[in-house]
């Protein structure tokens, strides 16, 4: 740790991870050591604005201070893997912008990496709805049986920012995945809220919305899951769609529907058909994007074991490479789970 206790934390990757920065300030137990990007003005311009840290000259130089604690890694999706898997063998603690990394055997390396120090370094990832005030509040009405048996779980994410992937960096990755690039918040989401893993899933897509551009992967995939309880769920990656960054969700069980989308969180909780919805009066997004900052600190300080809250993201990127694996083979494959 640096002086006065406080964690020396690095962030790599300054556009989202600027947000980054400024939680870990907020949390008034780090100090920032170092900031790192591409573009070295931008490490320039966070470390000016913020009045403290230094300017990396590479990724590498962050892992090799020993005053650094913790890692954030918001860089390109390509990039995660190799720079958490380094940062596992450094020593550091990784929090990491999703996805974690983007295939099987990607994830396989990072939970060996990860084994060998037996959970001491403390691995998350920025799956960032789950600390909405909204899913708070449906996770404990499911648990406390509110919905009844939930049967159906049906999520939407609409990236609604169509330039992001035909004319930025998505266009020029390779193997770029909507599913793992958006539609992971709502897979993450479906199994924090439900507490059910799927076992099967199938999945189909289309590149009609961005046909003509740069863009050379599927724009839409849309993911049928199989549980065995019996729920089925459906989960969308639009990054097409004409709309506004957003997500759609609805959730059925047995005594109640819920319902998010354009109209606001509202609960279903008759068959009537003069029966009106009860609006939700909760928040309905995190605070920023970097709200699971603090209580990643706060399980490095207090040593708290994060291994159960590490297994949701490896089970979340195994969900998405079947998705992925069942495009390509248009045929229904199994889970495997790392």
């Amino acid at each position: 740790m640096t002086r006065n206790g406080k964690l020396g934390v690095a962030v790599a990757g300054l556009g989202v991870g600027v947000q980054h920065a400024k939680a870990y300030l907020r949390t008034g137990d780090c100090r920032l050591k170092w900031a790192y990007d591409l573009d070295s003005d931008k490490a320039r311009n966070l470390v000016s604005e913020v009045g403290e840290g230094r300017v990396a000259g590479s990724f590498d130089q962050v892992l090799e201070d020993p005053d650094v604690d913790a890692v954030s890694i918001a860089t390109y999706d390509d990039a995660h893997f190799e720079q958490v898997l380094a940062a596992l063998d450094a020593e550091k603690h990784v929090f990491v912008e999703k996805p974690l990394c983007r295939t099987y055997d990607e994830l396989a390396a990072i939970k060996s990496a990860w084994q060998r120090h037996g959970g001491r370094a403390k691995l998350s990832s920025n799956l960032v709805l789950r600390s909405a005030p909204l899913y708070v509040w449906l996770k404990e009405a499911i648990s406390n049986g509110e919905l009844g048996k939930v049967y159906s779980f049906d999520g939407e994410y609409l990236y609604g920012r169509l330039h992001k992937i035909t004319e930025g960096w998505r266009k020029d990755v390779s193997n770029y995945s909507v599913m793992l690039g958006g539609g992971i918040h709502l897979i993450d989401l479906l199994m924090w809220l439900t507490g059910e893993r799927p076992r099967k899933v199938f999945a189909s897509g289309n590149r009609v919305s961005t046909r003509g551009t740069a863009f050379r992967y599927q724009d839409y995939v849309a993911s049928t899951l199989d549980f065995s309880s019996g729920m089925v769920a459906r989960i969308v990656a639009n990054f097409g769609a004409v709309h506004r960054h957003h997500h759609v969700l609805r959730v059925f069980g047995t005594e109640a529907t819920f319902l998010y989308d354009d109209a606001g969180p509202r609960l279903h909780t008759s068959r009537e058909p003069s029966a009106e919805a009860a609006q939700i009066d909760v928040g309905t997004l995190p605070r920023s994007k970097g709200e699971l900052i603090g209580p990643f600190v706060a399980g490095i300080l207090r040593d708290e074991d994060m291994n159960g809250h590490t297994g949701d993201i490896f089970d979340a990127i195994s969900v998405c490479a079947a998705s992925d694996e069942a495009m390509e083979a248009k045929a229904p494959v199994e889970v495997r789970y790392v």
